[in-house]
């Protein structure tokens, strides 16, 4: 353990200036809302600074955790509670990352938002919602990091129910608060084991004892698994994913932010933080490569179907977080934090460039967009270049990471090598789908701004967007092209295994120019399929709809597995069983009980206000007879 080569008030600072920025919104700003949206930038543009300086301190330092002292939070007998700071290449590369492209997205959000009524009330929210999720990078211990996770929660859901007088995104955020609550409670059940057996809170302990062998293998499972359910809440991984989609009736800027750095990243840094503990029990790797496989390939396939373009690209962030936990499962720990790096960039720029076509069609529906490319050339360039890195065409920053993430599951596991070679081809379909849909053709029309959909109306046809949206667009553009590099020389790789504890065995994979022709020619083959039957239109997209009507529909409505979780389990088991026998024991034993005790003292007390007559003659004829009752009773018990 290093001393540390930054002072630990900067550290604080990181997590405290958009935390004091959202107190300063709410306090003052919110009848100032103008300077809401200045503050939040200022705040969180420091913030990135002072990452920078983190990650620079964490270069020096080898990536190894940088010592600062616990704070001493709350103690009740034998349980200590502490406020502590953990920095090291990992937590370097996430707040990076977080403050990054928060900046990009809050300075965005100044065109996006503009002329809404809850116009400081969103930057509040945005505020709070960065500094939870630098808190939770931040934490040291478990009870830190999960008071911080709840806050992120919250925050996603006033975020997606922003518009809270539209029933369908009131309806998006108790979807997302209720479903990523199922995967937390396991999370908190593991925090509690961790406790009873280990004694302790602190990552870093637990970690040593989980590689030391001082932890029963069951145990070390059960923590994983726990730990793993919240994440499969957060990050949207199948079962739990359903979520997510839906999240899309919040604000486009929020999305961005959930979708690049905030809210389902915090699943992936989870399971990355307490690596060495997953990677010490087998079962609870295999677990998280299936689920994370089962996720690519599912979420891809139905973003090929769906005409909604933010819904394709919430499709995008599951299938491309389902790579992030396939490539922690088989041991990819690097090739996983490196795609989050690069996901992060390239993703925010996809949905803030979403948010632009919406700027200037007023729809998000592809069907009533296209031929944007005229009028639209900056957000054209900017989208097409993060479409492409996402796809994965070399050299884009979406490349190098998932080449990594397929050569760790060639070697692990072929099964799940296939999964995500077909996952790649899906991921070029879908995204050039989105590309010809809505910037090739002809324009169709948009949606009249009274029926805008997300941001307030503007007026007039298409056109490209203010500077102050355009050019947070640019600035993504170039990580999403370069962040890539990162790690050509193992920067990244050595700033992250500095992070781990001695004792913890990496499975490093060299570049192989097999696997990278081959992605590069399924990614391909995915571009020059869209572009057959949505650039050229050498081929009718309805022809085969109507010939693949069955498979079409099953994809289409998700698998049925919203049907199934809102019409079977929670419409017909849990209130036509589960409730209905509750709500019958509440109102029968419940409320008889109660609704008894209260007729009972009506009765008695009825009673009672008969001797209470007011008639001097009554009360001495009741205490003669209490007389003699007294009397018999003495004589009855004590005979002569």
């Amino acid at each position: 353990m290093l001393l540390p080569t930054i002072p630990e008030g900067v550290v604080w600072a990181i997590f405290f200036l958009p935390l004091g920025s959202f107190a300063l919104i709410a306090l003052y700003l919110r009848f100032r809302p103008a300077w809401a949206g200045y503050a939040t930038v200022a705040a969180i543009g420091l913030a990135f600074l002072f990452s920078l300086w983190v990650l620079d301190s964490a270069i020096d330092a080898d990536g190894v955790r940088l010592a600062f002292l616990p704070h001493g939070w709350l103690t009740f007998g034998p349980v200590e509670i502490n406020l502590g700071l953990r920095a090291d290449g990992l937590t370097a590369i996430m707040l990076l990352v977080v403050t990054g492209v928060s900046l990009a997205v809050q300075f965005y959000s100044q065109g996006y938002m503009e002329g809404d009524e809850g116009y400081a009330r969103y930057f509040a929210f945005m505020s709070l919602f960065t500094a939870s999720m630098l808190g939770v990078v931040l934490a040291d211990n478990l009870v830190m990091l999960y008071v911080f996770w709840e806050m992120v929660g919250l925050c996603s859901y006033l975020l997606i129910g922003f518009w809270f007088q539209r029933p369908a995104a009131a309806a998006a955020a108790k979807k997302a608060f209720i479903v990523t609550r199922l995967g937390d409670l396991g999370f908190l059940m593991a925090i509690l084991l961790i406790f009873v057996k280990a004694g302790t809170f602190d990552i870093a302990r637990i970690q040593e004892m989980a590689v030391g062998g001082l932890l029963p293998a069951g145990v070390i499972t059960v923590f994983a698994l726990g730990v793993f359910a919240g994440a499969v809440g957060k990050s949207a991984q199948f079962p739990l994913h359903v979520w997510l989609p839906d999240a899309m009736e919040g604000p486009t800027p929020v999305s961005a932010l959930i979708h690049a750095a905030t809210m389902v990243a915090a699943g992936v840094y989870l399971v990355a933080r307490l690596f060495p503990i997953f990677d010490a029990s087998e079962g609870a790797m295999h677990t998280v490569a299936a689920i994370g496989g089962v996720t690519a390939i599912l979420a891809a396939s139905m973003g090929v179907v769906m005409t909604d373009i933010k819904r394709v690209l919430a499709y995008s962030t599951i299938s491309q977080l389902g790579y992030m936990m396939l490539a922690l499962g088989v041991g990819g720990y690097v090739a996983a934090i490196f795609h989050l790096f690069n996901h992060a960039f390239f993703k925010a720029l996809l949905f803030l460039g979403a948010g632009s076509v919406n700027h200037s069609t007023h729809t998000f529906d592809m069907r009533l967009m296209g031929g944007l490319r005229r009028t639209m050339p900056v957000t054209l360039i900017t989208f097409t270049i993060a479409g492409l890195s996402l796809a994965g065409v070399f050299p884009l920053a979406g490349f190098w990471s998932k080449d990594e993430i397929l050569g760790h599951a060639w070697q692990e596991q072929k099964a799940l090598f296939w999964i995500a070679f077909i996952t790649v081809f899906l991921t070029a379909l879908y995204i050039a789908r989105v590309i010809f849909l809505t910037f090739g053709g002809e324009y169709r029309g948009g949606e009249q701004p009274a029926e805008a959909h997300g941001t307030a109306a503007h007026a007039g046809g298409p056109h490209e967007s203010p500077w102050v949206m355009a050019l947070p667009l640019v600035v993504l553009a170039v990580p999403a092209v370069a962040s890539g590099f990162a790690n050509i020389s193992g920067g990244v790789a050595h700033l992250l295994e500095g992070a781990l504890p001695e004792g913890v065995e990496l499975h490093e994979v060299s570049f192989s120019y097999g696997m990278a022709a081959s992605s590069t020619a399924a990614a391909l083959a995915g571009l020059f399929v869209a572009w057959l039957f949505y650039g050229v239109q050498v081929f009718s997209a309805e022809n085969v709809r109507r010939a693949l009507a069955p498979l079409h529909t099953l994809v289409s409505n998700k698998y049925y597995l919203d049907h199934l979780y809102e019409r079977v389990i929670v419409g017909k088991v849990f209130y036509g069983g589960v409730a209905f026998v509750l709500d019958l024991f509440d109102r029968r034993v419940v409320d008889g009980i109660v609704n008894g005790a209260a007729w009972s003292t009506g009765r008695a007390a009825a009673g009672l206000r008969r001797l209470q007559s007011g008639q001097v003659q009554a009360y001495g004829a009741v205490a003669f007879a209490g007389l003699l009752l007294t009397l018999g009773l003495v004589l009855a018990l004590n005979p002569p």
